[in-house]
């Protein structure tokens, strides 16, 4: 066996670690990138509530009648996706450090 000092998952050769870092910074790059765009559409999007009018209810307005279109409803649907890669991506980089994989 080869004898690694930073290697999460022991391998039988070099070309099996090259694959392995490479995906492992890869999947990290995106994660992180994935990780920052969720944190940027979230702090960007408007409270639900608008304060002390909330409480007296509110009247129907042109954003109400077409929230599904407004800027808003854009925002949380990338937040979402974005979370949803972040997850997807966590889970792929868990898989990649199982040692059954790379013996």
């Amino acid at each position: 066996m080869l004898d690694f000092v930073n290697l999460l998952v022991p391998v039988e050769s070099d070309a099996l670690y090259t694959l392995y870092m490479t995906l492992s910074v890869t999947m990290i790059a995106l994660m992180c990138l994935s990780a920052v765009a969720a944190i940027v559409l979230v702090l960007l999007q408007p409270g639900n509530s608008t304060g002390i009018d909330a409480l007296g209810g509110s009247s129907e307005t042109f954003f109400g009648k077409n929230k599904g279109k407004s800027i808003e409803a854009k925002m949380k649907k990338w937040t979402i996706v974005c979370l949803v890669v972040l997850v997807i991506f966590s889970i792929a980089f868990y898989i990649l450090q199982l040692e059954s994989l790379w013996t």
